[in-house]
């Protein structure tokens, strides 16, 4: 199979239409046509099934699929470990979860770009799930996720330690108060959020069960329906300290063992730390020094 073959498979898998690809790899829709038509000849399967609006994969394209997506991204970093005279430069993708991108990497990001401007960084949010799959995907070179994680893929290491706290709307004075309530809700991030399952422990630890869950996008979103009043939320103490200043929720510690988590950065251990990230990572741990010092 040739490289390149894989390359317009995978453009083609990705945006569901051959037209999408050729304007993707800057190149004519009959060239595309004509490497996939190869491609299928070589492996005696259709790897695609034409509709009206693009096309769709078959089985066999879904197996291939995979495979492909690891040889571009290896292919791609091993170019970019050619290129790496260890001077941070050129591209970054990292992830994020959102609490931690607005908490602990605004700083961060803020002395990379003034100290590495020769870098183009990308910050991709979400939930640890979501983080995880992307970094196994190749989609990001790593990402800052809810740990521990273990996954035998991936290496990982302790770059931040959060205090989680029960956040509720500001009449609310006690854990017990709240505990007492003959419903709950709880407003959380779409499925996959780390913080989510923890409340969830927590919650069926005192006997709660039977909570009603509400999804919403954003961190914001979720701070504005617990000063509402419509339900609680689990989040970094120190995110919440500012809005429970001003009056606009409550917070209520737990004990450490339940509320302490650690933020741990993982990347894939087939993979080799570019300049880029090691120099990230890097600012990342001694700003968190810093901050902890400052305390």
């Amino acid at each position: 199979m040739d490289a390149t073959d894989l390359k317009f498979f995978e453009a083609v898998a990705r945006v569901g239409a051959i037209s999408r690809a050729a304007l993707e790899l800057n190149t004519v829709q009959s060239n595309v046509t004509a490497r996939i038509k190869a491609l299928e000849d070589e492996l005696g399967s259709a790897l695609f099934q034409r509709h009206s609006r693009g096309v769709i994969l078959t089985p066999a394209g879904q197996r291939l699929l995979p495979y492909a997506e690891r040889i571009a991204a290896l292919l791609g970093e091993a170019r970019r470990a050619v290129e790496d005279d260890g001077t941070p430069s050129g591209s970054l993708a990292v992830g994020s979860l959102e609490t931690t991108a607005a908490l602990r990497l605004a700083p961060v990001l803020s002395v990379f770009a003034q100290t590495y401007p020769d870098v183009d960084l990308s910050l991709k949010t979400g939930t640890t799930a979501e983080l995880v799959d992307a970094v196994l995907a190749h989609r990001v070179e790593g990402a800052f996720v809810c740990g521990p994680v273990a996954h035998p893929d991936l290496v990982e290491e302790v770059v931040f330690r959060e205090e989680l706290a029960i956040v509720t709307q500001p009449s609310i004075t006690t854990l017990a108060e709240l505990f007492q309530a003959r419903e709950m809700k709880c407003v959380v991030l779409r499925l996959g959020c780390s913080y989510r399952q923890r409340l969830e422990t927590v919650l069926a630890s005192r006997g709660i069960v039977g909570v009603r869950w509400m999804e919403f996008g954003t961190i914001d979103g979720i701070v504005a329906c617990v000063a509402a009043g419509i339900g609680i939320a689990l989040l970094p103490r120190a995110l919440m300290e500012p809005m429970r200043r001003d009056g606009r929720v409550a917070l209520h510690v737990l004990p450490p063992d339940e509320a302490i988590v650690d933020t741990a950065f993982v990347r894939r251990r087939d993979g080799a730390a570019s300049s880029c990230l090691r120099a990230l990572l890097a600012l990342a741990h001694s700003g968190w020094k810093a901050a902890k010092a400052a305390e």
